[in-house]
């Protein structure tokens, strides 16, 4: 669009040959088409380079991260900006290069389409050099763990299913079981193919069963892997409904061949997981790296010990209990973020070490009770795996004498 526009230009303004702007505008249709051809050829190479550059950056990432982190680099919109810029310009140069003319009674030189041309290279140029910093910094085992975090840390913000209607008022007795008993039909809500629990639209699903006058409870979550045929819910409803509606119903719940981040937060704390799992394999032996996990992740702990995670019954604008919803805890995300970390630190003193005092740092920010029991049981299991590999009496004295503050 750019260069039909720019010849569109050229086409209907006449340049003098004479004025300042003869220094920058091109007159020759040779030296025309030397520019544009040098332009489009230099373009053209320059992406293959940049393709490559690209595709040992994920290779790097893929074997040292673990692949999933491949759609964060691919998300990054730098790196889409300098893949289209120069295919692009390319593209751009052989239009305008097609377009000038030269013959024994006439000539067309697109001017003013070549000196954007020119702009365009040197705009590219000054892009290359930004790619290959921002690249270089990218795989950079710091830089992706605190992506990561960031990520996190808006993630934590909304928690399923809080955008899923509103929360029951405070104190209310829902009488739940008695709800399920008013209603005449029960249908089992089958999952129409096998796939990731991807995402919910909760603005369309609630809609729906509030058109209905029905209840929804669902026994899985976004992240479950689902089978199948298998009951993923149970629909209560006064009359049954026909097939379109069940379709309909089933249309609000995503499922896909992939885990993604959109309503998961234990898919999130998974990638960094993994980051500190691979540091801590033998192979890697980088304990550095799984301690800023480690760090990383108490700050997502603190900050979950301190908010209150959304109820599992969502209510509609007449608070009338709509959807029983599968929703995390506290006691759940602890376990996805140290469980795995835990079990591959057998021998790292340093992470063990380490992990008790995140545990201890957490357990200040906690203050309901189930909160601190789970916080307790990872303090216990860390002291046992401690104890089963630390050989040095001083280390494994420090590790206890740490696990006192919590246990005591």
């Amino acid at each position: 669009m750019l260069a039909i526009g720019f010849i569109y230009l050229d086409g209907a303004i006449t340049f003098s040959q004479t004025g300042p702007g003869r220094f920058f505008l091109v007159n020759n249709p040779d030296s025309a088409r030397s520019i544009l051809s040098t332009i489009s050829g230099a373009m053209i190479g320059v992406a293959g380079t940049v393709f490559s550059v690209t595709l040992v950056a994920l290779t790097l990432a893929s074997s040292q991260f673990g692949p999933r982190l491949i759609k964060n680099f691919m998300y990054v919109r730098l790196n889409q900006i300098v893949l289209g810029s120069y295919i692009s310009t390319y593209l751009y140069c052989l239009i305008v290069l097609n377009a000038v003319k030269e013959s024994s009674e006439n000539y067309f030189i697109p001017s003013l389409s070549i000196l954007f041309a020119i702009i365009a290279a040197i705009f590219n140029i000054i892009l290359l050099i930004v790619f290959i910093h921002r690249i270089a910094v990218s795989i950079q085992a710091d830089k992706v763990i605190s992506d990561i975090a960031s990520f996190i840390s808006k993630q934590v913000t909304v928690l399923f299913p809080e955008k899923m209607g509103d929360e029951p008022e405070a104190g209310q007795d829902l009488h739940v079981d008695e709800q399920k008993a008013s209603y005449q039909t029960v249908l089992s809500v089958k999952c129409p193919c096998s796939g990731y629990f991807q995402y919910v639209d909760s603005a369309s699903l609630l809609a729906l069963i509030t058109k209905n006058h029905a209840m929804l409870e669902l026994h899985y979550r976004p992240g479950d892997y689902l089978i199948d045929n298998l009951e993923i819910g149970k629909l209560y409803t006064d009359k049954p409904l026909d097939p379109d509606q069940i379709a309909q119903l089933l249309s609000c719940l995503v499922i896909g061949k992939t885990k993604t981040a959109q309503q998961d937060l234990e898919f999130s704390i998974h990638q960094m997981v993994e980051i500190a799992a691979r540091a801590l394999s033998p192979g890697v032996n980088d304990p550095y790296t799984a301690i800023a996990c480690i760090d990383h992740l108490s700050a997502t702990m603190c900050y979950l010990a301190q908010v209150k995670f959304p109820s599992k019954y969502r209510v509609d604008e007449n608070n009338n209990l709509r959807v029983i919803a599968n929703s995390l805890d506290f006691e759940g995300v602890l376990d996805a973020a140290f469980n795995q970390i835990r079990q591959f630190a057998a021998g790292s003193t340093a992470v063990i070490i380490r992990l008790m005092e995140v545990l201890t740092i957490i357990l200040g920010f906690t203050s309901k009770e189930n909160q601190k029991k789970a916080v307790i049981k990872h303090a216990r299991m860390t002291l046992a795996v401690g104890k089963q590999s630390i050989k040095e009496t001083n280390d494994l004295n420090d590790l206890t004498e740490r696990a006192q503050k919590i246990l005591n």
